[in-house]
C-alpha cells in the first residue's frame, strides 16, 4: 500500500530493489488491492516486477477487489461497494493486466458491502477458478455471520483482518474461532497496532513489558509483537507494512520467536491493563 503514490512513490527500480531484498529475506507474498496509490499502484508494481528476472513462480501475488474509491482514474460520484458478478470479474482480469500476470495466487473482496449477494460473488469466483486465473479466494475484514454467509455458496481460504496486541477483539468476537474450526487462513493487517503510533498509557505499559522480555528472547519489541500474533493457534500470517529494509528482515525473525505461555499473556495483560477473567 505505500510503495507508491499513497506513500514513498518508490520508481520501478526502488520496487525492483526492495523485491528482491524481501525474497532474499525469504519473504515471497505481496500484498496488493486495486485502490492502492488510487489504482496505479499494482500498475507500477506490475512493470517493476516484468524487468526484475523475479520468477513468477517464486513469489505469491495478492489482491483486493470490491471498493470503489473516489479518484481522479475512476468515475465514481461517492465511495462504494461493488460486488456484481461482472464487475469481480472484470477488476480480477484488470488486477492481472496491471500486476503482469497470469493468475493471482490469492483474490480477495476487499471489505464487505451491505449490497452483496453470495450467489454473485460465488459464480463470478468460479468462473475465474475455472479460467486459472485465480488459484485461492478469500475475503477481507469480514464478521463471522458474513464469512458464513459466503461460505454457504464457495470456500473462502483465507480472511484478513485489522488483529494486534492494541485490536484484538478477533479473539473474542468469534471471528478466529470460526476461521480456525473451518481451517481458514487468518491474515493481520497492521500487526503492530499502535504501539509505535501512539503514546498512551495502554501503549507505555505494552513498552514496559516488551523490555522485561526482550534479553531474555534477543528480540526486539516489534519481533516480540508479531511473535505474540504468530503463537496463535488460528496461525495468523501477519502482513507488514514496513518498507525499511532492516525491519524486513526483523520481522522474518519473528518466526523463530517461541513464547513461552505465561509471557504471552503477560504480554496481553499489559495491553488490556488488567488481568483475563
Amino acid at each position: 500500500m505505500t510503495w507508491g503514490s499513497w506513500g514513498k512513490q518508490y520508481s520501478k527500480q526502488n520496487m525492483i530493489n526492495l523485491m528482491q531484498h524481501c525474497i532474499d529475506t525469504n519473504i515471497t507474498t505481496f500484498d496488493h488491492a486495486d485502490i492502492y496509490g488510487a489504482y496505479t499502484t499494482e500498475a507500477d508494481f506490475g512493470q517493476a516486477f516484468k524487468e526484475s528476472g523475479i520468477q513468477r513462480d517464486t513469489i505469491q501475488l495478492i489482491t483486493k477487489c470490491g471498493i470503489q474509491y473516489l479518484s481522479d482514474n475512476r468515475p465514481n460520484t461517492v465511495k462504494h461497494y461493488d460486488y456484481s458478478k461482472d464487475y469481480i470479474i472484470w477488476s480480477a482480469e484488470t488486477s492481472l493486466q496491471h500486476l503482469k500476470t497470469d493468475y493471482l495466487d490469492l483474490f480477495l473482496l476487499h471489505r464487505p458491502s451491505p449490497l452483496m449477494h453470495p450467489d454473485d460473488i460465488a459464480e463470478a469466483i468460479s468462473k475465474l477458478k475455472q479460467d486459472g486465473k485465480i488459484k485461492d479466494f478469500g475475503v477481507s475484514n469480514f464478521t463471522p455471520s458474513q464469512v458464513e454467509l459466503v461460505t454457504n455458496r464457495i470456500p473462502i481460504a483465507v480472511n484478513q483482518i485489522e488483529f494486534s496486541l492494541t485490536q484484538h477483539t478477533a479473539m473474542h468476537n468469534g471471528s478466529l474461532d470460526q476461521m480456525l474450526s473451518k481451517n481458514i487462513t487468518p491474515m493481520a493487517w497492521s500487526p503492530l497496532g499502535s504501539v509505535f503510533r501512539e503514546d498512551t498509557e495502554q501503549t507505555r505499559r505494552i513498552h514496559k513489558q516488551l523490555g522485561l522480555l526482550m534479553e531474555k528472547y534477543s528480540a526486539s519489541e516489534d519481533q516480540l509483537l508479531l511473535a505474540w500474533i504468530l503463537k496463535h493457534p488460528a496461525q495468523i500470517h501477519p502482513v507488514i507494512g514496513t518498507t525499511n529494509l532492516k525491519r524486513i528482515t526483523d520481522a522474518n525473525r519473528a518466526k523463530e520467536i517461541e513464547l513461552e505461555l505465561e509471557d504471552w499473556f503477560k504480554i496481553l495483560v499489559a495491553a488490556q491493563g488488567h488481568k483475563v477473567p
